[in-house]
C-alpha cells in the first residue's frame, strides 16, 4: 500500500511542532475530500515530533548534503576505532567536533528561517548536539536522522576522545614495561663492574618488584572497575530497549486510537447528515398531516352543509306529491 506523498512528509516534518498536529488534520481532511481513506490513516498516524526533533528534521531536509558528510564522517570514525588506530582516532574525533559545531551553527541559521520558530535563546541546542553525536555512533539513529523524520531526541556515550586504554598497546610503539624493563637491565650492566654493584643491583631489582606489584595492583583494580562498566552499560542498554520498545508499543497504539477516533469522527458526521434529512422529512410530513387533516375537515363539513340541506327540502317535496 502506498504511503502519504514523500513532499507531503517533508512538509510536515519541517513544520514548527505548535503547528504539527493541526497541519496533519488538515492533510488528513484534504485526503478524505479527495475519496483516499487509506492514505488518510496513513497521515493520521504521524506523530508530532519534539523541538529538538524537529530541528534536526529541518537540518536533514533543507541542508541534506550536510547530513550526508555527517554519514561519511561516522563510518571513518568507526573504521578507526575497528581498526584501533589511536592517532587516526584522536584526529577524527577533533574533526566531529568541528563538525557537529558547524552544523548547530547552521541549525541556529534554519531556524531563524522558518516562521513561527523558537527564538535562538529557546532552542535546545544541547539535545540536538547530543542527537547529532548519537548519529556518529549508532547506525539506527543515522538513518533516522537522513531520513527527516525523527520524533525525538537521542543520546549515546559515543566515541571517545582519545583511545581506551588498551589502545595504547598498538599504536606502533614497544610495550612500555618492556622498554623501561630494558632500560634497567642496560643500566644495570655498568653497576655490576663497579665496586658494590652487587647491593645495587639488589636495590633495583627489589624496586623493579615493587614496580610492577603496583602496576598489576592498579591493572586489577582498573579491570575491575572496567568490568562493573561493562555490566553497567549492559544493564543500561538492556533497559533502554525495554523502553524503546514500550514507547513503541504505545506510540502504535496511540496511532490505532487516533486511526478509530478519525472513523468514529466519520461515521459522527454521517449520521449527524443522516438525521437532519430524517428532522427534515418529519417536519414535511407533519405539514402534509396539517393539510390533510384541514382538508378533512373541509370535506366532512361541506358533507353535513349537504345533509342538511337535503333534510330542509325533504317534507315540502312529499306534500306536493
Amino acid at each position: 500500500m502506498p504511503g502519504p506523498p514523500p513532499e507531503l512528509v517533508q512538509q510536515l516534518y519541517r513544520t514548527p511542532p505548535d503547528r504539527f498536529v493541526a497541519a496533519r488534520d488538515a492533510a488528513v481532511a484534504e485526503a478524505r475530500r479527495a475519496g483516499d481513506p487509506a492514505t488518510a490513516r496513513q497521515i493520521a498516524r504521524l506523530r508530532r515530533p519534539t523541538v529538538a526533533a524537529w530541528l534536526v528534521n529541518l537540518l536533514a531536509i533543507r541542508r541534506p548534503e550536510l547530513v550526508a558528510d555527517l554519514a561519511q564522517l561516522a563510518e571513518a570514525l568507526r573504521s578507526a576505532q575497528r581498526e584501533l588506530r589511536g592517532p587516526r582516532l584522536r584526529e577524527l574525533s577533533a574533526q566531529r567536533r568541528a563538525v557537529v559545531g558547524a552544523l548547530l551553527a547552521e541549525v541556529r541559521k534554519l531556524a531563524a528561517e522558518e516562521p513561527g520558530a523558537p527564538s535562538t535563546g529557546k532552542l535546545p541546542l544541547t539535545e540536538v548536539e547530543a542527537t547529532l553525536n548519537a548519529a556518529l555512533s549508532d547506525t539506527e539513529v543515522a538513518e533516522q536522522v537522513r531520513a527527516g523524520r525523527l520524533l525525538r531526541a537521542a543520546s549515546y556515550a559515543g566515541f571517545g576522545e582519545v583511545p581506551r586504554p588498551q589502545l595504547r598497546l598498538v599504536t606502533g610503539g614497544e610495550d612500555e614495561e618492556e622498554e623501561e624493563q630494558r632500560r634497567q637491565e642496560a643500566g644495570r650492566a655498568p653497576a655490576q663492574r663497579a665496586p658494590g654493584g652487587r647491593a645495587t643491583e639488589r636495590a633495583a631489582e627489589r624496586a623493579e618488584r615493587e614496580a610492577r606489584a603496583e602496576r598489576a595492583r592498579r591493572r586489577r583494580a582498573l579491570d575491575r572497575e572496567l568490568a562493573k562498566a561493562r555490566a553497567d552499560q549492559e544493564r543500561a542498554e538492556a533497559e533502554l530497549a525495554a523502553a524503546a520498545v514500550g514507547e513503541q508499543d504505545g506510540d502504535t497504539a496511540l496511532g490505532e486510537i487516533e486511526t478509530e477516533l478519525a472513523e468514529l469522527e466519520r461515521r459522527r458526521a454521517v449520521a449527524e447528515q443522516e438525521l437532519s434529512r430524517a428532522k427534515l422529512a418529519r417536519r414535511g410530513a407533519e405539514r402534509a398531516l396539517s393539510a390533510a387533516r384541514r382538508r378533512t375537515g373541509e370535506v366532512e363539513a361541506a358533507v353535513e352543509a349537504l345533509d342538511a340541506e337535503e333534510g330542509d327540502s325533504g317534507p315540502g317535496v312529499g306534500e306536493a306529491d
